[in-house]
């Protein structure tokens, strides 16, 4: 008999590949930090002796959430600008409040108190686009995350960087210091087309190419952003984006909510991804992205919550759920957007956009053990007649009672008690509280 670290027993394995498999009376094996077996649970009882054994009944466990795009730290300006138009909301809300706030300190405080947030909802990887990227993903790794940050790029002077030079210049050594890590990945992160010259496009590019390293851009965002660049440029976005060497299999294109069927067809042949982020698009009155059209063109999709300052939360499960929904109405069709389709999307669809494909995503022999138990045995999720369907359409993240990261618990609630504790930050409710007024009362 082998011993291993983990032996966690559920009711069911959604392993999300083979896409729309659901695993009855399995268990998943883990130790030093892998899955090392998938197998129905009473043989694994009698085939491994566990260090630790979860025994999880009416739980479903699956990939930890791959959060595809948010901006952690700004969940320290939660709250500002309600009701505002995007660009009202940057120049008079957020805008000035960064300018305020922006420091090596907020951001890493700031996407600790994110990453809080989203691994007691079932994320253990997140894609972060903001200032100071290196801070980010130390505030994200110290709450147990897997971190991509971007090596942001933006026209205009920052407390990061002062010029175009300047944030490309930070951006490479960036890369070179992280080549390799498992924990931390850079990403080339220009940050709109409508903050990015040519120039410093093509250099992104020459970079991405160079290191291997995914391009994480807001591009086709709002029909404003779409008007300015054919004014401008003569093209859309996404043509000036592959004129400018930037479409291609790296191309993460968040939002994508104003793309035509030309910009689908070309990034469905570039190999590209696009990132869904259903509520802020609601929320700032963005429109409805075409996700059903993307999804049949071939191009991968995942899922991302954007920042807490126009979401306002970070949950990924209501996230899937309202991006499945609204894919279906969208395209009038109920066949669209399957759970399958979107439970990948939300896990495996980010994991491939982030070239982490083969690392995390889904319950694999050899992959890294970040996995999320959701607990299904309450009022508002029986009788289950199909678990799948009921975790995406039933299933609040308050379902979700463990998370795991590595194979080590990062994040667990009490279904009783409703409390979340987390394992590996070790911090207390009024801790957390003090954080957040610390910066509250700087704004």
């Amino acid at each position: 008999m082998r011993t291993v670290d983990l032996l966690i027993e559920p009711r069911w394995v959604i392993p999300v590949v083979p896409k729309g498999t659901v695993l009855t009376d399995h268990a998943v094996v883990v130790d030093a930090g892998r899955i090392v077996d998938v197998l129905p649970a009473e043989e694994a009882r009698s085939k491994y002796e566990a260090r630790k054994h979860d025994v999880l009944e009416q739980s479903v466990v699956m990939p930890g959430f791959v959060n595809l795009h948010t901006h952690a730290a700004m969940n320290l300006v939660r709250g500002l600008g309600a009701d505002l138009p995007l660009m009202d909301w940057l120049t008079t809300k957020i805008w000035p409040a960064e300018g305020k706030l922006m420091s090596d300190e907020f951001v890493e405080e700031g996407s600790f108190l994110a990453g809080l947030e989203l691994t007691a909802s079932g994320v253990t990887t997140a894609n972060d686009s903001y200032f100071f990227p290196e801070a980010a993903a130390r505030g994200l790794n110290r709450a147990g995350l897997r971190a991509a940050v971007s090596a942001i790029v933006i026209g205009f002077p920052s407390a990061w960087a002062k010029n175009d030079a300047e944030y490309l210049e930070k951006g490479e050594a960036l890369l070179k210091r992280y080549a390799g890590s498992d924990t931390v990945k850079i990403t080339v992160g220009p940050h709109a087309p409508y903050t990015v010259s040519d120039e410093a496009f093509k250099r992104c590019a020459e970079l991405s190419n160079a290191y291997d390293a995914p391009i994480h851009i807001h591009v086709n965002e709002t029909a404003g952003e779409v008007a300015d660049s054919i004014r401008l440029h003569g093209v859309r976005p996404i043509e000036r984006l592959r004129r400018l060497g930037l479409l291609n299999e790296r191309l993460i294109a968040v939002h994508s909510v104003h793309a035509d069927a030309g910009d689908i067809a070309a990034m469905a042949e570039a190999g590209a991804s696009m990132c869904h982020c259903p509520c802020s698009n609601l929320k700032l009155a963005s429109g409805f992205a075409p996700v059903a059209a993307f999804m049949k063109a071939g191009v991968n999709v995942g899922i991302g919550t954007d920042g807490a300052a126009s979401n306002d939360k970070l949950d990924m499960l209501g996230e899937t759920r309202l991006a499945a929904m609204l894919a279906k109405a969208v395209a009038g069709d109920t066949t669209t957007a399957t759970v399958a389709d979107m439970l990948y999307a939300a896990t495996m669809g980010g994991a491939k956009a982030l070239g982490w494909e083969k690392l995390i995503g889904s319950v694999e022999i050899g992959k890294a053990a970040d996995l999320i138990a959701v607990d299904l045995s309450g009022v508002g999720t029986l009788p289950i007649q199909d678990p799948a369907a009921q975790l995406l359409y039933a299933a609040d993240r308050e379902n979700i009672v463990r998370t795991w990261a590595n194979g080590e618990l990062i994040a667990s609630r009490d279904k009783t008690m409703g409390k979340t504790a987390w394992h590996k930050a070790e911090i207390r409710p009024e801790e957390i509280q003090a954080l957040a007024e610390k910066w509250q009362n700087r704004i």
